[in-house]
């Protein structure tokens, strides 16, 4: 192991690239959830020090694993950026981008990205808009790369994050890049809240989703309450399903039908009574 920056890593592996990267990580994350934890880690951990030592014990173990873990956030497990970071060299680290720099706070921006590179609303990003938005983002940091290796890159997420390799990424593999920071819904208990609590708690829910500071709800900010108000049940949507709970809810709420939801509207589907302008 060698210290740069006050930073450890580990020796002897400077010569993984992308693709060995890819094989790494499939490797250790034996139950695909996008991270290493438990078990996991101790199988990784020992595989960093027989890079560099013949003769590993679990101490060894514990001791590097611990030293890493301090390196890096994630109560005790190692997300697929954190591990990029450890391995890959210096060129190769458009993987950290999308991870360490395009982290969402608001399910919003989610669905406006996925919009403007869901560009023929299939409902799908093929490996052309995913090329593209693998462009916009690395021209966002300063990188421009040749075609080629663009396309690499492309492949490479492709095979990273399309879990049923049919050459697309759908809403949940587009949602594992562009990680949104939480549920902002989490945080709030509007049926066990006095009506005061819930009056506030629902200024502060309309005031996150109203990104345009319209008053209203439209577009991507319905869909993106909408997301977020479903995962709260079930933690995956599919496109399609997005489209149905959106329309359901415009459906419910926009009495007037002009595509949006007010706020005295979206306050009847939390139970907060607001009057009527």
């Amino acid at each position: 192991m060698c210290s740069q920056g006050g930073k450890v890593t580990p020796v002897g592996l400077h010569g993984v690239n992308s693709q060995s990267f890819l094989e790494i990580w499939r490797h250790f994350d034996v139950d695909d959830n996008g991270y290493i934890e438990g078990k996991e880690l101790d199988h990784f951990f020992t595989h960093l020090l027989t890079q560099t030592e013949n003769a590993v014990s679990a101490a060894k173990v514990t001791d590097l694993k611990q030293k890493l873990l301090s390196e890096v956030p994630g109560e005790g497990r190692l997300k697929i950026h954190d591990m990029a970071a450890l391995l890959l060299p210096e060129d190769e680290t458009f993987l950290l981008l999308f991870k360490r720099d395009a982290t969402l706070d608001n399910t919003v921006d989610f669905i406006q990205i996925w919009h403007k590179y869901d560009k023929d609303s299939s409902g799908c990003i093929s490996s052309t808009e995913l090329k593209d938005f693998l462009r916009d983002l690395l021209m966002k940091h300063g990188k421009v790369v040749p075609e080629g290796q663009l396309s690499g890159y492309t492949s490479t997420m492709m095979q990273l994050f399309d879990k049923n390799n049919d050459g697309r990424l759908d809403l949940n593999d587009m949602a594992r890049i562009l990680n949104v920071k939480e549920n902002f819904l989490l945080q709030f208990q509007l049926e066990d809240a006095s009506q005061e609590e819930r009056c506030r708690d629902f200024e502060k829910i309309f005031s996150h989703y109203d990104v345009s500071n319209t008053g209203t709800l439209e577009g991507a900010e319905v869909e993106g309450f909408a997301k977020d108000m479903m995962e709260l049940v079930r933690p995956s949507l599919s496109t399609r399903e997005l489209t149905q709970l959106t329309q359901s809810l415009l459906k419910r709420c926009d009495s007037n039908q002009d595509g949006k939801i007010q706020k005295w509207e979206l306050g009847l589907i939390l139970g907060v009574r607001l009057r009527k302008p």
